[in-house]
């Protein structure tokens, strides 16, 4: 298995954000507000992986009082953490988007600029989510792996 790379991510972001910008573009008129909790969740789901990490780091590297991983809990996990981080790049992407829309208007009219704190939350709380899934996938490493070193 291959670690997330960045430029992945990053190219899916940028995808997912031309998709949502011009989705939002011809659709806004009919679009109901959106509430500024709404991407929140994802926040929670990133603190939750990272936390996760944390306790596997300990596993993996048998620190004193913790019990090892059985290797199917730490590939799953870092299925997890590969899914995360490429379903918080592609929503993160849509937040983006829909942000690049509203953005300039917020000054002019008060929905969009309700708007734009609703997809300014949700693209911090995307990102949030993308930093715990890597976070978790890199705490997923053996102590002797050395795939840290490839290009």
């Amino acid at each position: 298995m291959k670690p997330t790379r960045i430029r992945d991510l990053l190219a899916m972001a940028a995808v997912a954000a031309v998709i949502g910008h011009l989705l939002v573009r011809m659709t806004y008129g009919s679009l109901p507000a959106f509430p500024v909790p709404a991407g929140a969740t994802l926040g929670v789901l990133g603190l939750a992986e990272v936390i996760a990490g944390n306790l596997l780091r300990a596993r993996i590297q048998r620190r004193p009082g913790s019990r090892p991983v059985q290797p199917l809990v730490a590939a799953r996990a870092v299925l997890v953490a590969q899914a995360s981080a490429r379903g918080g790049a592609l929503v993160a992407g849509l937040w983006a988007g829909l942000l690049a829309y509203v953005l300039p208007m917020s000054g002019e009219i008060s929905a969009a600029a309700g708007d734009a704190v609703a997809a300014g939350v949700g693209l911090a709380c995307s990102l949030g989510l993308v930093g715990g899934a890597l976070w978790l996938e890199h705490c997923c490493r053996t102590p002797d792996d050395d795939s840290s070193a490839e290009p």
